[in-house]
């Protein structure tokens, strides 16, 4: 049986954020995930946006982590040379009775400490993207994008480097509490843990119940996206977005120039039951015409092609709005840790989080 001093379960962005934090401040620490590889889940199937943290309540885990955590990854990124682009984001205004949610949206982030907002009216659209659509436009510069797949190998990389380990191809099959700390059982071996940190994904909730902590639902909500054909990319500069959904549910179709030069179209919203179900009943790249025009009305039906998809770890059910991170020491069992229910803004918080974790790892000890 090994012992160490904590177990990261899960090898997303954020398990890996979590476990190079602990490492740095001197504990010793493995990573157990299921797949193959890490980050094979939520961490990679998404746009790789850089979010500033507009849309999330003032006050929240989402609007401070967003807000530190793009700050942070930035920074990151230019260290270790991961792909990035600081390009800059509109969110328009279709028509003179929007351009109030503009306002609303600025007012927000300045709140949760935005900096370089500005609105724009449809000249200064044009001048940004000259295919866009919109009457006015709120500029966010501070946003932008991502490799994450190249993220995720960088993370995994810097905690090797600590002294970490990452045990792929290996799930949690069991744990029982005892004297001196969680006993975790793989097919493989059984590890005795100081602290787990629970960071499981669209799984967290059955890890939780592994680990006898307390009980709560991840939701998993399907997103899926369709892409402008190479011949039409030039159509788009960075990134354009839509007013969010008033249901609170996602940010609305919008299109993103990513760093490898694609052009996005989406993500939708599709709850659903399954965890891993990420293609039947796609929708067909004409689905995504209607909303993709309304910001780039020069597209026409040949403009578009099957994107890939992702499921967001959801704490808030299809009926309600907002959910935030959970993100705290367990209220049942103390030698637990969670980081659960990491949807958006998760990839742009991930190394805000894991600091946050390591400090909460740092009072369970």
């Amino acid at each position: 049986m090994e012992t160490i001093d904590v177990v990261v379960v899960g090898g997303g962005v954020t398990g890996l954020a979590s476990a190079a934090a602990v490492a740095a401040a001197g504990r010793e620490v493995c990573v157990l995930e299921r797949h193959p590889r890490p980050g094979l889940d939520t961490s990679t199937r998404n746009s790789g946006v850089i979010h500033a943290g507009l849309y999330y309540p003032p006050g929240s885990l989402k609007a401070k982590l967003c807000v530190e955590g793009a700050r942070s990854l930035y920074a990151f990124c230019e260290r270790h040379r991961v792909p990035h682009a600081r390009s800059g984001k509109l969110i328009v205004a279709l028509d003179d009775g929007e351009v109030a949610g503009l306002e609303a949206l600025k007012a927000r982030g300045e709140a949760n400490g935005v900096e370089g907002l500005d609105i724009v009216d449809a000249a200064g659209i044009r001048r940004r993207e000259p295919h866009a659509a919109g009457v006015a436009a709120l500029l966010s510069p501070g946003t932008g994008v991502v490799e994450p797949e190249t993220l995720v190998h960088t993370l995994a990389r810097i905690v090797d480097a600590a002294g970490g380990y990452l045990l792929p191809g290996t799930a949690l099959a069991g744990a029982d509490l005892t004297a001196g700390g969680m006993l975790l059982r793989t097919d493989r071996e059984s590890i005795l843990a100081r602290v787990v940190v629970n960071a499981a994904g669209l799984f967290a909730d059955h890890v939780s119940a592994i680990l006898g902590g307390e009980s709560f639902t991840i939701h998993p909500c399907r997103g899926e996206y369709a892409e402008l054909a190479p011949s039409r990319t030039h159509l788009l500069n960075a990134l354009v977005y839509p007013l969010p959904n008033s249901s609170g549910h996602g940010l609305g179709v919008h299109l993103t120039r990513t760093t490898r030069g694609s052009v996005l179209v989406g993500p939708t919203v599709r709850h659903q039951d399954s965890r891993y179900d990420y293609e039947s009943g796609r929708m067909a790249p004409g689905g995504f015409l209607e909303p993709a025009r309304r910001l780039l009305p020069a597209l026409a039906p040949g403009d578009l092609r099957l994107g890939g998809s992702g499921i967001r770890a959801n704490l808030n059910t299809p009926e309600e709005s907002f959910a935030d991170f959970l993100i705290r020491r367990d209220r049942i069992n103390s030698r637990v840790v969670h980081a659960a229910g990491i949807n958006s803004p998760g990839l742009t918080s991930c190394l805000a989080i894991g600091r946050l974790v390591a400090s909460l790892v740092d009072e369970a000890m």
